[in-house]
């Protein structure tokens, strides 16, 4: 039928055109909103085309018999009509365009329009129809697959949770059984290991029992040997304290007869103003030698302990001596009288004799110096410093004792200012003397400058703020002593342990001394306090006087009974002595060069003229000597030059021999150290320059 083939063609036609791109909505006027914002190009269902090849004719040929016997068969029209959905909406695409027809037959043409019409648009909402009707059942038939597709995965979802579920208990079972067995054979193990740690126990206690009571027996043995050596050592403590009590009244005694042969010899050259036939030299300096011998021992004996028997021994023959030197005087003294009156009474006869034969009663003349016996031996050195020396000594220590007692109220004040301005105005004094170095000569007098405007009242810079003397009534007296003591405590603790550091302190404080007398005076004094050798002044052991009292006379360092080293005493002693041979020598070379020295080289040739003429002591004479030559010797050459040289020779020649015979085999180092430096310095025939002297050059720095 030609019309079949032109609706195939009607349809592909409008698949194809660009309104079959469209798309259709039939729910467009529900939407509520403009539908042509979004609308896509239109298209046909995948359907269309299954719709047209299989529904389309058989809808046709109803439509045919429908027009050919319409009365007969009107109900199977409608049931075939009824059984296609009719759209709403009519679809133009189905009516064909009408031709162009003459006037004439205008009705016909209209009606068989209108008739071709209303079976095109029957047969469009027909295939509409079966094309809505198709794509419902397709979709019921979706969700019905989809819902049993669900139903099976959710069986299988299922059966895999109860197989997963059933897999899980026997892991955990398999799990809750290796922990079993793996927790049995750990409490296997540690049942075995505590066993084992059980019998490992027991025998460390039965070695611990065993090893106790041998700790026990060594115990008790090392208590028992340690109360014997404590027994010992009491035993020895007590026979050394013994042995020191009889030293020290051996020493007493020797002392007391030493002073009995003193006084004997005195006597004897009062009471015979001419000379005797007896070297009563010889018995003064073998009795000051016994002396130190005794000292010697029992400074010995309280370094290394107790004295030994040896010890004991020693002294006791030094006593014997002692008591056979003062026999052998009286006896001597005794003979030279009788030899003396002898000779007089034998004189005066021939005398008598010579005037009865010549009848003169002339009394006889006293004999002239030609005429008195000559001495085989020079008189004895001296014990005791000269008297005026003594004085000058007592005088500066009571100058510094006034100095003390004048600030007196300003270290005993509670108040906390003037405690303050105590401490304030110490440290000012003291801390530029620590200062004090060879490092340039522009920052010795900026140190030097320091201080002189501290002692002249001017306000200076110490810890951050302004400190002046001016402050307190009692501050000049206050800062003059501790300057003093810093400068001579420099030299015994700085000086001794760095010789080359007496020179810059040295002549900082003989700057100091030229412009502030009063602080050269107490710089002597404590000097002399410290160190009683720089007088000279060898003390002696008075009546009644304590053993530790006497050795801080002698300048030894006394805490809780216990005496200083002896190295330590003499480094200290040395230190001293280098200070005031850099003192006497040095002058400010920045102070007023016309004036003199406030204490020359004319106090060091006193000092050592003054030591020389002095009885030696072990160890002590040789070390100040060898420092206060090696110090201030060149100085002492050029000022004095062969007198210098006679005494260097003296020293060497005779005083040396007196220092040898009262040192000890085990004191000879510095004696050995002076003896070389003499030696030398007389075969070179000059001193050198001592190590660490400020030369130009450093002032210039």
């Amino acid at each position: 039928m030609p019309s079949e083939g032109r609706c195939w063609e009607t349809l592909q036609a409008l698949r194809n055109s660009s309104k079959g791109q469209l798309c259709y909505y039939r729910d467009w006027l529900l939407r509520g909103e403009d539908v042509l914002e979004d609308l896509s190009p239109p298209r046909l269902s995948s359907y269309s085309g299954w719709v047209v090849d299989h529904v389309l004719p058989y809808t046709q040929e109803s439509v045919a018999l429908s027009e050919t016997s319409s009365s007969s068969v009107p109900t199977s029209a409608l049931d075939q009509s009824s059984l296609v959905p009719r759209s709403p909406v009519q679809s133009p695409a189905f009516s064909p365009a009408s031709p162009t027809v003459p006037d004439g037959a205008k009705g016909k043409q209209e009606s068989r329009h209108a008739d071709s019409k209303a079976r095109q648009s029957s047969r469009g909402v027909s295939v509409e129809g079966c094309i809505w009707m198709y794509e419902l059942v397709h979709r019921m038939r979706g969700k019905e697959g989809l819902r049993q597709w669900q139903e099976e995965q959710e069986q299988k979802v299922h059966a895999l949770s109860e197989m997963a579920s059933e897999q899980l208990k026997r892991f955990d079972e398999l799990k809750m059984l290796k922990q079993h067995k793996e927790f049995q054979e750990l409490q296997e193990v540690m049942e075995r290991s505590t066993r084992e740690v059980l019998g490992h126990q027991e025998k460390l206690k039965a070695e611990h029992h065993h090893r106790a009571k041998i700790l026990n027996l060594k115990l008790r043995e090392a208590e028992q040997q340690r109360l014997r050596k404590e027994e010992q050592e009491r035993l020895r403590k007590e026979e050394g304290q013994g042995r020191l009590r009889t030293l020290y009244a051996l020493q007493e005694e020797v002392l007391q007869l030493n002073q009995q042969l003193e006084a004997s010899a005195s006597s004897a050259s009062d009471l015979h103003r001419d000379p005797l036939q007896l070297d009563l030299a010889a018995f003064r300096m073998r009795g000051n030698q016994l002396c130190s011998l005794i000292s010697s021992i029992i400074r010995a004996t309280l370094e290394s302990g107790y004295p030994t028997v040896e010890n004991q021994a020693e002294a006791k023959r030094a006593l014997q001596e002692m008591r056979d030197l003062c026999t052998s005087l009286g006896q001597e003294i005794s003979r030279a009288c009788r030899e003396k009156r002898q000779e007089e009474e034998a004189d005066r006869a021939k005398l008598q004799d010579s005037q009865m034969q010549q009848g003169l009663g002339a009394t006889p003349r006293t004999p002239g110096p030609s005429q008195s016996p000559s001495r085989t031996q020079s008189e004895g050195l001296q014990m005791k410093v000269q008297e005026s020396t003594m004085q000058w000594y007592q005088q500066l220590q009571d100058a510094a004792a006034q100095c003390m007692s004048a600030f007196e109220g300003l270290t005993s004040s509670k108040d906390t200012q003037t405690k303050k301005v105590k401490m304030d105005l110490q440290k000012a004094a003291t801390i530029p003397v620590s200062q004090i170095s060879t490092i340039a000569g522009s920052k010795l007098k900026e140190i030097f400058d320091k201080i002189h405007s501290l002692l002249s009242g001017k306000p200076i810079q110490s810890g951050g703020h302004c400190v002046s003397i001016t402050q307190n009534p009692q501050g000049l007296d206050f800062v003059q002593y501790k300057l003093a003591e810093k400068f001579v405590k420099q030299g015994e603790e700085e000086v001794a342990s760095h010789h080359e550091a007496a020179f810059p302190i040295a002549v900082v404080a003989s700057g100091i001394w030229e412009l502030h007398p009063r602080v050269g005076d107490l710089i002597l004094a404590h000097l002399h306090k410290k160190c009683p050798y720089s007088v000279p002044f060898y003390p002696a052991l008075r009546e009644g006087m304590a053993l530790e009292d006497y050795q801080r006379m002698l300048g030894y360092q006394v805490k809780e009974s216990k005496v200083e080293q002896q190295d330590n005493f003499l480094k200290r002693m040395s230190g001293m002595i280098r200070l005031y041979a850099a003192i006497i020598q040095l002058r400010w070379p920045y102070g007023n060069q016309q004036a003199t020295h406030p204490h020359g080289l004319s106090h060091g040739w006193r000092w050592l003229a003054q030591v020389v003429n002095m009885e030696p002591l072990s160890d002590v004479t040789a070390t100040i000597l060898f420092d206060f030559l090696e110090v201030c010797g060149h100085a002492l050459v050029k000022q004095y030059q062969v007198q210098f040289w006679k005494m260097v020779l003296l020293i060497k020649e005779e005083y040396l021999l007196r220092i040898e015979a009262v040192t000890s085999s085990g004191q000879m180092g510095s004696f050995i150290r002076l003896k070389q430096f003499l030696e030398k310095c007389l075969q070179h025939k000059e001193i050198p320059v001592p190590k660490g002297f400020l030369t130009s050059s450093f002032w210039r720095s």
